[in-house]
């Protein structure tokens, strides 16, 4: 199994080449668990949860899945106070949660955070499309753009939260995420919160970038890069890696 973390962002109208870069290996591997269920098509399950543009962003998910192959996609579209049913990954073949307002994605899935872990544990591969990305963590950052009051990131990638908050996530993997880094300058957040203690270090993933985690290892694909932030000895290391 494999867990892909998209940093968000779209390829420009008619260039296709970095979208099959970043969701074509997620979609290779739920092509080869549709073939062995027997299906021509892989059937993936795309859950979004939206404040009246669901169905537009649910779109362009697909519309990016398309550029590396055909699928089959089951669609499940919520309002910001909505929750999913078990019914939107049930009988699938991958699991894509897509992007938006991070704490009202954890929210959603909350209650069917458990089978998404129980079929990727089983095989099943996850790509998490910015929030779908964050959430997917054990311990997940959720948003805000202070810390005791004082400014440590732009606002206006504050998901509409003040402090940095970190809630429990899906618990797909044992680091923090966040995501538009270069884009919306996030990395200082997941700095300050390192130096604060609030987290652990964890992993940045830039805009049109994946970071794909799979058994033991780590792979990058797309145009950007992940920064890794960890703890060192009187401060917080910084560095990065790419394709």
């Amino acid at each position: 199994m494999s867990i892909h973390l998209v940093g968000g962002g779209w390829a420009p109208e008619n260039d296709t080449e970095n979208d099959a870069a970043v969701f074509g290996p997620f979609l290779a591997e739920a092509a080869l668990r549709a073939t062995a269920a027997g299906r021509t098509d892989p059937r993936i399950a795309i859950i979004v949860v939206r404040n009246g543009d669901g169905d537009d962003h649910a779109a362009k998910l697909v519309a990016a899945l398309e550029a590396a192959g055909p699928l089959d996609p089951v669609v499940t579209s919520l309002t910001l106070d909505g929750l999913a049913t078990l019914l939107a990954v049930a009988d699938v073949d991958g699991i894509v949660i897509g992007g938006g307002l991070t704490p009202a994605y954890l929210t959603a899935v909350a209650p069917i955070a458990g089978e998404i872990r129980r079929q990727v544990a089983a095989g099943i591969p996850y790509l998490g499309y910015s929030a779908g990305a964050m959430i997917a963590a054990e311990r997940a950052l959720l948003g805000g753009w202070r810390i005791g009051g004082v400014p440590v990131s732009p606002q206006d990638a504050s998901e509409d939260l003040d402090e940095i908050t970190i809630e429990n996530g899906i618990g797909l993997l044992d680091v923090t995420v966040d995501v538009h880094v270069a884009q919306w300058g996030t990395l200082s957040r997941m700095v300050a919160a390192t130096e604060a203690g609030l987290i652990r270090g964890g992993l940045a993933v830039d805009e049109g970038t994946v970071l794909i985690v799979g058994q033991g290892t780590l792979g990058v694909a797309g145009a950007g890069s992940v920064w890794t932030v960890s703890e060192s000895e009187g401060g917080v290391l910084v560095s990065t890696f790419g394709a």
